[in-house]
């Protein structure tokens, strides 16, 4: 049985959403990040990266999330746009967009904004300014769109979803406001019966919440020193 290397992440919960939608089934294992388990040797022989999330699917490991929803997409036939060469060329650019700019600086906005050490206000301003140029893209794309790729429901629309959630962690309590299109699609897919799955995996194990002196240096070693 595949096993889902997991947390409540946004990048593990789109993974989540995507095995639900499939309707594959998945033995959970949760990596609680805060007590640093992800830099386990265990965990490190599966992702030498020491991110959530990864699965093993009959000896086939896969880490990244969107690597991961492109693997289960191609091995399935399922949630893929289309075959022609254009509809994959359309959908790779928006998972990678998603991989490579929404990901990246959603997640630096949100550690810059509420975990860096001071001094931070270039950061913050830098990635928050980038995370907000990155949203108003996919705003753009939605509004004149259903789904990221046309009228298809697909794997780029599971990787928008699992940030979408946290745009207010990310860009303040006000900004979901000023997308609304976004808004539209997180509503719709939120909706989905397997979105509600994935959803309730949270109920499944208790992480560790406290961010103490150990959970900042298990998940930002760089700050080892710092708090020593």
């Amino acid at each position: 049985m595949l096993k889902f290397y997991y947390n409540l992440a946004p990048n593990p919960t789109k993974v989540a959403l995507c095995l639900e939608e499939m309707g594959l089934k998945y033995e959970l294992v949760p990596v609680d990040t805060r007590k640093g388990e992800q830099h386990t040797p265990q965990f490190l022989a599966i992702n030498p990266n020491a991110k959530v999330p990864a699965i093993v699917d009959d000896g086939v490991t896969v880490f990244d999330s969107n690597a991961i929803l492109l693997y289960l997409a191609e091995k399935t036939g399922q949630f893929l746009p289309g075959t022609s060469l254009k509809a994959r060329g359309e959908m790779l650019s928006w998972l990678m967009f998603v991989a490579s700019g929404i990901g990246p600086y959603s997640g630096q906005a949100v550690h810059f904004r509420n975990f860096a050490p001071e001094p931070k206000e270039y950061a913050v301003n830098r990635y928050t300014f980038e995370a907000d140029r990155h949203w108003n893209i996919l705003e753009k794309r939605l509004g004149e769109h259903r789904y990221m790729c046309g009228d298809v429901y697909s794997i780029v629309d599971m990787a928008v979803w699992g940030w979408s959630r946290l745009i207010p962690n990310v860009l303040g309590p006000e900004a979901p406001k000023r997308f609304p299109n976004l808004q539209r699609h997180l509503a719709e897919i939120s909706a989905r019966p397997a979105a509600q799955r994935a959803l309730a995996l949270k109920d499944k194990h208790a992480f560790k919440t406290d961010m103490d002196d150990a959970a900042r240096v298990a998940m930002f070693p760089h700050l080892a020193k710092k708090v020593a």
